[in-house]
């Protein structure tokens, strides 16, 4: 009753559309399939990036994905699983590095080549392990700095990678292809 009328009054307060976040891993609370179909009859509510994990909530929130309600994957290891019960796509932290990867792999699904999917979505895995070896965002952040690509500095209560897994997440992204100029 709380989630309800709290992103009511949110949506309420707002004349653009809103994406709701399930995370139950951060936040320590599962919004439920109930709570979402009733908040998907808000005009401004438009979609839910799922990451709860429970493939089984996935396909139960799947049955109420329409036009006016969209269905993303929120964890980059799940995105085609999640596609073949009704998704459109992912809200992705590996796409901050391999863009064309996670977009080819979205419409290789879309556009029914389900193989060439697979097979991008195997590929990303060892990639996507890496990058959340710790807590999000330090991984991506520690990735995006190797690669020259200027993530900036990370903030208290965030840290430095351990060394073992900044060495895990250096290997990942060479054995992905990346060059990393000895840094």
């Amino acid at each position: 009753k709380g989630l309800i009328q709290h992103y009511t009054a949110v949506a309420d307060a707002v004349n653009i559309p809103i994406i709701i976040y399930n995370v139950p891993g951060r936040t320590g609370l599962n919004l439920t399939p109930k709570t979402l179909k009733e908040l998907s009859s808000h005009k401004n509510i438009i979609g839910v990036k799922e990451a709860s994990g429970n493939i089984s909530q996935i396909v139960e929130i799947g049955t109420f994905c329409n036009d006016d309600f969209y269905l993303y994957s929120g964890n980059d290891d799940q995105v085609i699983p999640l596609m073949s019960v009704g998704g459109i796509g992912v809200i992705s932290v590996v796409a901050n590095i391999a863009p064309k990867d996670m977009h080819d792999m979205v419409m290789s699904y879309l556009d029914g080549d389900i193989n060439k999917a697979k097979e991008l979505q195997l590929k990303i895995k060892p990639l996507n392990d890496a990058l959340f070896c710790e807590v999000n965002p330090i991984p991506i952040k520690t990735a995006m700095n190797l690669l020259g690509l200027n993530a900036g500095e990370l903030r208290l209560p965030l840290t430095t990678m351990d060394d073992e897994n900044l060495q895990l997440l250096k290997e990942a992204l060479a054995d992905y292809g990346y060059e990393l100029g000895g840094k």
